[in-house]
Order: structure tokens, then sequence, then C-alpha cells
């Protein structure tokens, strides 16, 4: 399931009439090229538009409204080419409803020290002009990321193209819908959220359906479409000898490709992107689906076991922000410890279900007994993770509100094999370390569910968690269990205050 690609990112010049229509002229050409540079840059993954120059109040309010109004803008750039008085934008930017980067840039690198007369300096006045128009941002307390610098220099278009991914993630979740079949899992707390508050923060909607209604779907699907899919499967996977055609257990694989085509019919016929599962609500499937759910998140759909619709929620949404980038994102669950003194890592792993996107190698396709769901054995795909810098990110629901926890990892090789684990697998070391981590995720009640991404960082997700005005806590290299402890009680205590009574 791929993310559109007529996304764009709106360029907002703000200037006035004082200067004349020459120095109008000069400001639309030079940010034109200023647009020019950054589509030629090839950082931004989505292609930024430039818009008329806005010089007075009406024009920039109605130019926010068509903002608001085109699905392809999800977001805009603004700059104050020339002096823009502020008063004007404000209520242009009271209307507005997608993300905003202030650019805070000039059109020249170097100065022209020979050449600079006044019509130079009227015509470059970004200097104070951004600065007039960011103080009535923050007298207004509009949301934003800033950008100083030139957009030539690579850091200005890596943190703009950072932003650009988060409001693409942003734009997804708005219009996400996600299906649900079955409940979640009995008697656990952290699955368990608000559905409505979710679609007020968020956007998407989740709903749930009756796994029989899937059941209908996988059994409408062809032998032909079997046969075929099951002919990708050899040719993409190592599929083991006892499920390949004339093995003993070749009718597991073909019920397995069947709840791939009729739960991929299913999302595809709803506008689903994202779905979750729950071994204790099963109806009539043959197994529980893994080889299905696997391959699907490969596909890009959000998931989450046991009818965890938050984490399904932003898998989908990190894959749509990771769109383009090296590396994989996937569903996720700390599941055991290696605590050899100085070695400390965590094994990473689910009953079924980790995204291929993540595999160091060629995934080998196997079955193997599930002692839950009381079905037939699954098949599964299973992998190793390839080494490497990544992040974890885990959503909660505290009651009063939502909380993003992200840990930066080092996903490493297994120290020694692990011939008897069924599952695919992935192992990490996490920054700082393990019992700082643990004891920070745990204070920040994380989930055991997470999302892995080795494609995007922290700085994406600080982006989004501002877009969404959501708590977001990172423990990182830096932290300490006393600064966090710290950091957390600030965070409780700023948006208790910033959701007002």
């Amino acid at each position: 399931m791929s993310t559109d690609d007529d996304r764009q990112i709106w360029f907002l010049t703000g200037s006035q009439g004082l200067y004349g229509e020459g120095t109008l002229r000069q400001v639309a050409d030079q940010s034109t090229d200023i647009v020019r540079q950054l589509n030629a840059g090839g950082d931004i993954p989505l292609t930024v538009v430039f818009q008329p120059v806005l010089t007075e109040s009406v024009g920039i309010h109605r130019q926010m409204l068509d903002v608001n109004a085109d699905p392809r803008c999800v977001g805009v750039i603004t700059w104050m080419h020339t002096f823009s008085p502020a008063k004007m934008w404000i209520n242009g930017l009271g209307a507005l409803q997608k993300p905003m980067l202030h650019l805070h840039t000039q059109s020249n690198v170097e100065l022209p020290y020979a050449e600079i007369d006044m019509d130079f300096m009227n015509l470059n006045q970004a200097a104070h002009g951004d600065r007039e128009f960011a103080h009535v941002l923050t007298r207004i307390g509009a949301p934003r990321k800033t950008v100083a610098g030139h957009v030539s220099d690579p850091i200005v278009s890596a943190r703009i193209a950072t932003w650009a991914r988060a409001a693409r993630g942003l734009a997804e979740i708005r219009s996400l819908k996600l299906a649900r079949f079955g409940d979640n899992m009995r008697d656990v707390a952290v699955t368990e959220g608000d559905k409505v508050e979710a679609q007020l923060r968020f956007g998407v909607s989740v709903n749930t359906y009756g796994v029989n209604d899937l059941v209908a779907a996988v059994d409408a699907a062809s032998d032909a479409d079997v046969d075929a899919l099951v002919g990708e499967y050899e040719d993409t996977y190592d599929v083991v000898g006892e499920l390949r055609r004339k093995g003993e257990r070749h009718e597991s694989l073909r019920d397995g490709a069947r709840i791939e085509i009729g739960l991929r019919s299913f999302l595809d016929a709803g506008g689903f992107g994202a779905f979750t599962t729950n071994f204790e609500d099963l109806g009539g499937l043959r197994q529980l689906p893994g080889l299905a759910v696997q391959r699907l998140m490969a596909d890009g759909y959000g998931f989450g076991a046991e009818g965890d619709w938050k984490t399904s929620v932003m898998l989908r949404t990190l894959k749509v922000i990771a769109d383009g980038l090296p590396g994989g994102t996937s569903f996720m669950e700390d599941y055991t410890y290696d605590l050899a003194p100085g070695n400390e890592r965590i094994l990473g792993a689910h009953m079924l279900e980790v995204c291929p996107s993540i595999a160091a190698t060629r995934p080998s396709l196997e079955i193997h007994p599930l002692s839950i769901g009381n079905r037939d054995d699954p098949v599964r795909l299973k992998f190793t993770a390839a080494p490497g810098p990544a992040v974890v990110l885990g959503l909660a629901d505290l009651g009063e509100r939502f909380r993003f926890v992200a840990n930066e990892i080092d996903v490493v090789r297994p120290p020694h094999p692990l011939p008897k684990l069924p599952v695919a697998c992935a192992m990490w070391e996490p920054r700082p370390n393990l019992r700082t981590s643990a004891e920070s995720w745990l204070a920040a009640g994380g989930p055991h569910h997470t999302v892995l991404s080795s494609a995007i960082g922290t700085d994406e997700l600080e982006d989004f968690a501002q877009m969404v005005q959501t708590e977001l806590v990172v423990i990182d290299a830096d932290t300490t269990p006393r600064s966090f402890a710290r950091e957390l009680r600030w965070s409780q205590a700023y948006f208790r205050l910033a959701q007002g009574f």
C-alpha cells in the first residue's frame, strides 16, 4: 500500500505593496528560485509548489482556506522575503489547519558588499521581516517548525525534508481507516484506549468487524489466485521443503495464501490502511494470520497484534513518513532480555508478526507449532533484523491524554545462533543502556507493543508529535533516570495545563 505521490507543500512568500511592482516582481522571481533549489536538491520527498506573493490580509486568509481545502497540500513553508507587517497574517494563521514550517532564509548566500544600496536593503529584509512574522506566530501560539539558513545548506534541506515526511504522515493519519478483526486480548490494559479521542486528536477512524466477515473473503479466494501467490512465495523466499508443492504440509501454505488474498481484498475494498487481529478471536480461520500479516506490513499496511489498534495506527503512519528511505519499519514487542553484565540487550519478536522490511537477509518461509489460538500450525517468515541505528516508538493512552514514548536503539546481530527460535526477531542495545532505558520506559508507562524503524529517527517523531500536539518523551544516549523523571513531571504539567479546564 503506497502513499499518494501527488502530495505537495505550498511555498508562501510574504511581502507588502509598499515597495512597488518592480520590487514585488523581484520577490516573486527570487522566491521561485528558492523553490527551484528546494525541489532540485532531491532531499525533500514532496514537490514544493510556489504560490503568488502575499501582500494583504484578505489574500492571506483566502490562501490559507485554499491550503485547507486542497487534499494534495500537506503543509506550508512560509518566508517573509521583505518586511511583511504581521498583523495582516493573523486571520489567515488562525484559519490554517495544516502544518507550517517557517523558513528563515534569504535569496543570496554572501553579501555583495561593494554593491549594497538601499534598493538591495529594501528587497532583502528577511533578517527582520521573519522576526516580525515569528513574533506574531509566538503571540498567537501558532505551532510551527523553524529552520534558519540558506537553502543550499544540506542541513537546511535535510531539516525541511524531515518536516515534510512528518507532514505526509499527518495527512495519512488524518484520513486513515483501521479495521479491527475482533476485540483486543482479554484483560490486557495497554491495548485498550479511547477511539473517540484518537479520532479527535489524530483523525484516524477505528472500527471493529466480525472475524467471519474476513473468513468470507478468505473463502472466496480462487484456486488460480492461490496458485499464483504460492508461486510468488517460492520465488521470493527460501521455502522449506515440507511447504513446497508435493510437500506433506503444502496445504498449510495454501491456507496461508488464501488468508492473504482474503485479507488484502477486504482491506482494499474498505479503504483500510491498517488492521488488527487477535488470536482469541479467529472465527473460521484455519490458522492465525502470520505470513499474510508480514507481507501486508511489507507493503505498507499498519498492524497491531491482539487488537492493538494504537500500534497499528502508528505503524502505518511511520511507514508513510519513512516511504522512500532506506531501512525498514515493523511491528515489534520487547520479549526477553540478555542481562549478561556489560552486554545487556533486548530480544524483540512476536508470535508471528514481524515485518520483513527489517530483515538482514532473504527470509525463510517455515511452519511451526503455535500453542495458542487453537488452530492449525501457522506459516510464517523467519529472519533476523539487519544491524544499525533505529528507534522504537510506543503510543500510550494515559486516560486524560496520549503520550508517545521513544527510545533510540542500536540493532545488533545476536551473539549466538537461535536455531530453535521459530519466529522472526530483532536484537538491540537500547540507549543509553538497558537499565536506564527500561526504568525510563516503565516510568513513562510505555506499552510493550511498539513500532521499530531503522528508516527514520527522533527528528521525524518530534516534528510529528508537534503537529498533533501530543506529548513525546525520548530516551536517548543522554538520558539519566533523574533527568527523565524531571522531564516526565514537567511534561505532565505542561500538557495538563495546555488542555485547559
